[in-house]
């Protein structure tokens, strides 16, 4: 398994990704679409969830295809970014059709960033327009680290962000993951130079520098996030969100059971995971392109391929993230001497 050209969730053929934020706000949104509704389920690990439409996603619900996916900032305000884009949507006449009129399909999910330094002052809730900004610039380029959903996120121990990766497989099939990275736990060993993810990177996308030699890590948990927020908050302002994408053929029950093997990417690229302050949450699509030879072994490498895609998606985010004024927590490139 190799990255795609782009080493990007977009490099399955026929997705796009637009990002908008507001840097003093320290908040955005980004959005996944296509040129079709594609194909999507969902799979939620964490223990405090912030989501819109995700009921519909179940495999036994009869709504089977979705026009866009949201992944935000702003905690319950940011739901609102869904909003948008379905705004974007129904001006362009897409959307599920029941007679005449026309209804986009849009879950959403959101990460809490309301305490990490940016201007909340705001008297009109700012998601409706960062959402249907992401969406108007979709495409197959975009940033990554402190970049739409991204750009408030916070780790245990650094600025986290959103990141991105793909891979694909011995047959063609292309598998990608997108995440705004903003756990209770670190994606770094003690000392921030290491990230868990390590052993998954592939050609130095994010430091090279390989694993941890220390053993017995993870015994100890650490946490500058939650000391820069005791004051105001519990420990609740937390959450990984990621969407998990191929372009295999894969029925709504199967793109299910992809979403619930990407959650291990979680798992490896965070100390700890799922924890009940984190929203942990993965949606996952397909855009059917490619039908699959045998189903049960596809199933399996592709899983397994999401899974890979997320950890890596996860430490680029925070590899990539870059300072800001105000901010609560250093960058990775900050603690970095050679």
């Amino acid at each position: 398994m190799i990255p795609g050209p782009r080493n990007l969730i977009t490099d399955v053929p026929g997705l796009k990704v637009g990002n908008a934020e507001d840097e003093a706000l320290k908040s955005g949104a980004t959005v996944l679409t296509a040129d079709r509704p594609f194909m999507a389920s969902v799979h939620v690990m964490g223990g405090a969830p912030g989501t819109r439409e995700t009921d519909l996603l179940a495999p036994d619900k009869s709504v089977a295809r979705v026009d866009a996916l949201v992944l935000s900032g702003g905690s319950a305000y940011g739901l609102d970014a869904c909003s948008g884009v379905s705004d974007a949507l129904r001006a362009q006449g897409r959307g599920f059709r029941v007679g005449d009129a026309v209804i986009p399909i849009v879950p959403g999910a959101i990460i809490f960033d309301l305490l990490n330094g940016g201007q909340k002052d705001w008297t009109e809730n700012p998601y409706r327009a960062l959402g249907q900004a992401a969406y108007h610039v979709a495409g197959e380029d975009f940033s990554l680290g402190t970049a739409g959903a991204g750009t408030g996120a916070l780790t245990a121990m650094l600025k986290g962000g959103l990141g991105s990766a793909s891979l694909v497989l011995p047959d063609g099939t292309t598998v990608g993951a997108l995440v705004a990275a903003n756990p209770m736990g670190s994606v770094t060993t003690p000392g921030e130079r290491h990230f868990w993810a390590a052993p998954f990177e592939i050609d130095g996308e994010y430091g090279g520098l390989g694993p941890d030699t220390n053993v017995g890590l993870g015994r100890q948990l650490e946490s500058r996030k939650v000391q820069a927020m005791r004051s105001r908050t519990e420990e609740r302002a937390n959450t990984t969100i990621a969407i998990v994408a191929t372009d295999a053929d894969l029925s709504k029950a199967q793109c299910q059971r992809m979403a619930i093997a990407a959650h291990d990417g979680i798992a490896r690229a965070t100390v700890p995971a799922h924890s009940p302050g984190d929203g942990d949450l993965v949606f996952s699509l397909s855009t059917g392109d490619r039908p699959m030879s045998a189903p049960e072994r596809d199933l399996t490498l592709i899983g397994h391929a999401a899974a890979v895609c997320l950890s890596r998606a996860i430490a680029r985010a925070i590899y990539l993230a870059r300072p800001g004024a105000g901010d609560l927590l250093p960058c990775w490139h900050s603690g970095q001497t050679g």
